[in-house]
């Protein structure tokens, strides 16, 4: 389906930008024929260098690829808009409201493709750099005084892969590790690729390090690339996997239950569903619950079940800015940021890497995310037991 779309793209940019063209016939063909390798970028992928889900091209490769599709697509987006607001213009002359139609081609077709490569190459570097850390405090009504300012890290979706590789797995391990988190958690999509092309890759994540351990779920990513080899090689690794389970932590004479769910996909590989009655069977009742779960969607039926706070990723922040529009289509409405359910927190990561088939940013930059804990005030002014 991804080829086809891109192809009509493809049709859609010669027929507005090519073929009105005052160029020779070998220049248009020319210029057909390019736009066509690059709408289809993944399904070459898809034939003789790896898989669409991970692309095993040299890094360099990946990078020009990278931005030469990314172009593609903003270059897209510019000419619908610009045809958009020719139509507008042109229904206003009509009516009398405007004397002139703005003229798109040829005086602004060189503008566009200029600007949506530019920033398609901006988006390439704000992908592919090791993300800064976003601070953030969410209250919880349940969190006791004693567990007031506990301090989690938030990793999601690495996307570890032939573009993001092991010294940039070990630059953001060695960031996160920095803060001094009492408690990591990665929420999924670590990888893209098989254990065999990933071992190197993912061996920094080893190092993670927290006072009270290092955690761990799937994202969809781990069920595309073998979930059942990854989840024991996650476990080598030293991250503790909670697959539809919880465990009771303690803190400070206190306790709270962290629990972990599969994802959305795992129906599609016979794998067992996300089931949040079963992640949380058994646990005190009473105690703060923080969830980890990749995807966002399914956050009302975590708030009715007693969670606390739910921390998710995924959606990437829809990576562009207005992309967000689609992102949350998809997300029941939720793609990045912090947000009530009821009387559920949830927070929705913009996530710490990408996919290598779309490594564009905009707007929407990756996270490494610092979340402290706060009691409610009554909480804090209580005295303890």
């Amino acid at each position: 389906m991804l080829h086809i779309i891109t192809g009509l793209i493809c049709v859609y940019l010669v027929l507005r930008l090519v073929k009105p063209a005052s160029w020779s016939f070998a220049r248009k063909c020319c210029a057909a024929l390019n736009l066509l390798f690059i709408s289809q970028y993944h399904l070459f992928v898809r034939i003789a260098f790896g898989t669409l889900v991970s692309p095993e091209w040299p890094l360099a490769v990946q990078w020009v690829m990278g931005w030469l599709f990314g172009g593609f697509i903003l270059l897209a987006a510019f000419t619908l808009l610009a045809d958009v607001v020719a139509i507008v213009f042109r229904r206003l002359r009509r009516a009398g409201f405007a004397r002139t139609v703005p003229l798109f081609f040829p005086r602004r077709a060189l503008g566009l493709c200029v600007l949506a490569f530019t920033l398609s190459g901006i988006g390439v570097w704000q992908a592919v750099r090791v993300p800064d850390v976003r601070h953030l405090e969410i209250p919880l009504a349940r969190l006791p005084a004693e567990l007031d300012g506990l301090r989690l890290v938030q990793i999601s979706d690495l996307h570890a892969s032939s573009l993001l590789r092991a010294p940039w797995v070990g630059a953001v391990v060695a960031k996160a590790n920095g803060l001094k988190p009492d408690l990591l958690l990665v929420t999924g999509d670590l990888i893209d690729g098989t254990t065999g092309q990933r071992a190197p890759d993912v061996a920094p994540l080893r190092a993670l390090t927290a006072r009270l351990g290092v955690f761990a779920i799937p994202g969809n990513h781990e069920y595309y690339s073998r979930y059942e080899q990854w989840i024991p090689a996650f476990r080598k690794l030293g991250l503790h996997m909670l697959l539809n389970e919880h465990v009771l932590l303690r803190d400070k004479g206190r306790a709270f239950v962290l629990a972990g769910l599969t994802d959305r996909v795992a129906s599609r590989f016979s794998e067992p569903e996300p089931d949040i009655a079963a992640a949380l069977a058994g646990s005190p009742q009473g105690l703060p619950v923080i969830l980890m779960a990749h995807q966002p969607g399914g956050a009302g039926s975590n708030a009715r079940a007693g969670v606390d706070v739910q921390l998710s990723g995924h959606t990437h922040g829809g990576q562009i800015i207005g992309l967000s529009l689609f992102a949350k289509l998809f997300n029941q409405g939720f793609v990045s940021g912090l947000y009530r359910v009821g009387a559920m927190q949830l927070y929705v990561s913009r996530g710490t890497g990408l996919w290598g088939g779309f490594p564009i940013r905009l707007g929407e930059p990756s996270e490494i995310t610092e979340i402290v804990l706060r009691a409610a005030p009554a909480a804090r002014s209580r005295p303890q037991e």
